[in-house]
């Protein structure tokens, strides 16, 4: 019995040291004066993908960078870039997961602002409605469709036109596997989403345009080629033809930004909010990093930056559109 308790008491002693030193990382002291100067007087927003590991890994490191950020200078919205959910999505908006995953995760105060969500491939993997509904639970989770737009007002007369779209449909591999194990792909019109894509480019006179997706259209990855090849013939011509900006995106768990020779547009990848993988140099690559963390994207209207920050919120790179 005295073995039993002293093992007992042992592995208790072991949670509360390993929650100690948890705590000690979170907790370790940022800077964010250089952060706060560059970001001041702009309009600023993060962008976070590739989440939900309740809490694990970098996760929830990277949470409280997140609500520190937010506390220490003006951060108007999250763009969650999809693949909130690991692995296999939620059932229902009172799936646990909603907890685990994200309300006791993001649960700074400076985090309870609007949340800007798209679907990933693993959100497919689940009930991508009740992703959906959750905005009637959740008074910050914001998705009014499968994708959507929403426009901002900058200083002076400039403004900001921000498009998300749903990726996972738009691949044809997701339908190939749709019975087995993307159930709700079956069921998406790729065409009516290029319309839509397509009306609400030519509609905008915006001074800036980013489209937000999680899959990429150029990037370095061992994931199936096709990937890039439907994202490159279904949604590239749209973002050329209507001079987008900026496209961000998620699902390779790294950081790159590439700017092939014949577009003038940067395509950016936003690394994993908890694991990341490694990635190497390709043609046409400005910068990789196989660093975990997130972006913040500021805009003027003159210039519209998006930082590539690792888990303590060094500047690893800077993505820089003029006008």
């Amino acid at each position: 019995m005295k073995i039993i308790k002293i093992t007992a008491f042992l592995l208790l002693l072991c949670v509360f040291a390993s929650n100690l030193c948890l705590q000690a990382q979170i907790k370790n002291t940022v800077s964010y004066e250089r952060l706060d100067s560059l970001l001041d007087d702009h309009f600023n927003f993060i962008v976070a993908n590739d989440l939900g590991r309740n809490g694990y890994y970098d996760q929830k490191i990277i949470a409280e960078r997140m609500g520190e950020l937010a506390e220490n200078t003006g951060i108007e919205f999250i763009a969650a870039a999809g693949d909130i959910h690991h692995f296999e999505g939620v059932a229902s908006v009172n799936d646990p997961l909603w907890m685990t995953n994200y309300e006791l995760i993001y649960a700074h105060p400076e985090l309870m602002i609007d949340w800007f969500p798209i679907l990933g491939n693993h959100e497919y993997r689940g009930n991508t409605q009740a992703v959906l509904d959750y905005s009637k639970v959740s008074r910050r989770w914001s998705m009014p469709g499968r994708y959507y737009a929403k426009s901002f007002k900058l200083d002076g007369n400039a403004t900001l036109k921000l498009i998300f779209i749903d990726t996972t449909p738009l691949i044809d591999k997701y339908h190939k596997e749709a019975e087995e194990s993307y159930p709700d792909v079956a069921t998406q019109d790729i065409d009516r989403q290029l319309q839509w894509l397509d009306s609400t480019l030519n509609a905008s006179d915006e001074t800036w345009k980013v489209v937000i997706g999680h899959h990429p259209i150029y990037a370095q990855t061992p994931k199936d080629e096709i990937e890039r090849e439907n994202m490159q013939q279904r949604v590239d011509p749209l973002l050329r033809k209507y001079g987008v900006d900026l496209y961000v995106c998620g699902h390779i768990h790294n950081f790159q930004h590439l700017k092939p020779a014949d577009s003038r547009i940067d395509y950016v990848v936003n690394t994993s909010g908890s694991l990341s993988r490694k990635v190497s140099p390709v043609e046409g690559m400005v910068f990789c990093s196989s660093e975990t963390g997130f972006s913040i994207v500021s805009v003027s209207d003159k210039e519209l930056k998006l930082y590539m920050l690792d888990k303590n919120c060094n500047i690893l790179h800077t993505v820089d559109c003029e006008k």
